[in-house]
Parts: structure tokens; sequence; C-alpha cells
């Protein structure tokens, strides 16, 4: 009983949050501005932290699996959310659709990014001893008519014009997260019924979600790759809005999923008017 009283009150709480007009309208600035500063925390961490090191267990368990940790919380509780709900099969696969149409467009983004930085990159061998070597600072020979996985098998150095996909997918991870959860609050304010499977699955996301952010906070901080990181972040946020503020708002159809939440939360209204335009209050920018 108490441990059941501890979860509604935890669940109710970040819901409230989540789901409140001026968090939904502003958390993507907040997220730009940590893209933004994040770096300047360089000056003040420190390079022998554990989170210094690329072999992490944080690093090497979630961020090389972001997309997928992301896919299995919040489709689980996309899911359920709306399955307990409507009980039809066929609106679930709706609202799981938009996890497609984000993985594709992520998919598509990164194979886009690495056509990129081989068409601009070149093959550098680093020359760390000899009269060449300069306060510690190998000189790089370029190696003309190779490849970039050619370059890399061989222990070289690649060098293009790169954006950071571990940014991108973060930033794209946590504004998805947000939008998708925002939803339970107005849910449980229209009186829904929710049982502990549900609300053990929001609190699961909620913890992704700060989990994410973390980890953006240590790339940035221990790992500063400055215009790289900037741009990654911006990608993440473009494709957030092209889908969540753009496509998704034209209404379910045939070749749109819709809004998070829509064809949801009219459990009380008795219509989907109050609902439709509840949706449109909170999206609105």
């Amino acid at each position: 009983m108490f441990l059941n009283t501890v979860l509604v009150v935890l669940t109710d709480l970040t819901a409230g949050l989540l789901g409140n007009t001026v968090f939904r309208r502003h958390f993507h600035l907040l997220l730009s501005a940590v893209v933004m500063f994040g770096p300047v925390l360089s000056l003040w961490v420190s390079q022998h932290s554990v989170f210094a090191k690329r072999s992490h267990f944080l690093y090497r368990v979630f961020l090389r699996s972001g997309w997928g940790w992301t896919c299995i919380f919040v489709g689980s509780f996309v899911f359920l959310l709306s399955f307990s709900i409507r009980r039809s099969l066929g609106l679930s696969i709706r609202h799981l659709s938009r996890l497609g149409v984000a993985g594709g467009l992520w998919i598509i983004f990164c194979k886009l990014l690495n056509h990129l930085e081989n068409a601009t990159g070149s093959c550098y061998e680093p020359l760390l001893s000899g009269p060449e070597v300069t306060s510690g600072q190998p000189l790089l020979v370029l190696r003309e008519g190779e490849s970039r996985f050619e370059c890399l098998r061989a222990g070289l150095l690649w060098r293009g014009y790169e954006v950071s996909e571990d940014v991108f997918l973060l930033c794209l991870c946590c504004l998805l997260l947000a939008e998708e959860t925002s939803v339970f609050g107005p849910y449980l304010s229209l009186g829904g019924i929710s049982d502990a499977p549900l609300r053990i699955l929001f609190l699961f996301c909620v913890l992704l979600l700060g989990l994410w952010i973390f980890l953006l906070l240590c790339l940035l901080a221990y790992f500063p790759q400055f215009p790289t990181q900037l741009l990654g972040g911006a990608l993440g946020c473009l494709s957030w809005r092209g889908l969540y503020q753009g496509w998704y708002r034209q209404g379910p159809s045939w070749y749109c999923p819709g809004r998070p939440g829509q064809g949801l939360l009219n459990t009380k209204t008795g219509g989907t008017e109050a609902e439709d335009a509840q949706l449109s209050n909170d999206h609105c920018d």
C-alpha cells in the first residue's frame, strides 16, 4: 500500500511537470541552451573522471544503443496507454508509427552524414617521432587514395566535415520522450484510469529522459567538439520540429499518424472537439 502510494505520488508529480504547457512549449529551448553552452563545463570538469573515458559503462550500454532503449520504453508506454483506453489495435499501431517515422528519419540522416564525411574527408598519417614533431603535436601527412574504411582500419586518422551523431540522437530522443510522455498528465487530469504497470512504464520513460540529458551533458563537457556537436543538436531539434510541430499536426490520416494523445484524451469530454482544443493549446508555440 505504501509503495503504491509512493508510485502514484511520483507519477502524478512528474506527469504534471511533463504535461505542463510551459514545459512543453519551452523544453526545446532548454535543450538548445544545453547544447550551446554545455561545452563551457569542460573548464571545470576533471579529465580524470570516470565519465571522461569513452569505455564507460553508460556510453557502451546506453549511448551506443540509444534508439533501441528509447523504442523499447516509449513504445511500450505508448502501446499500453493507447490500448488500455480504446482497446483498438489499429489505433495503437497508428500511435506507435510515430516511432517508426522518427527511426527512419534518424537512419536516413545518419547515412547522409556518413556520405558527407566520406566525400569531404581525407586520410592522414600521424608522425609520432622525428624533428617534425613539436610541442607533443604530431605532424599529419596526407595519404591520398585511401577510403574512410581503409584509413580507419589501418589505424590512421580521417578528417572530414562531421556532424555529431551522438548529440543528434540524444537531442531527438529527449524531445521525442518529452512529447510522447506529456500526454499522461492531461490523461490523468481527465480522470483516466491507470494501473501500476502503466505508471511504472511512465517512470522508466522519465528516468530514461533524465539519463539522456545527463549523457548529453557528459559528451558536451568531457568531449567538446565545436561546431560538430552544435550541428548535431540543431539537426535533432529541426527533426523534432518538422515531425511534431509540423507533419503530425495535420491530424490522423493514411499518411499521418497524428499528434500524441489524439483520439485518446476525451475520456470525460464526450467528444473530440475538446480534446483537439486541448492538444492544440498544449502544442502551440
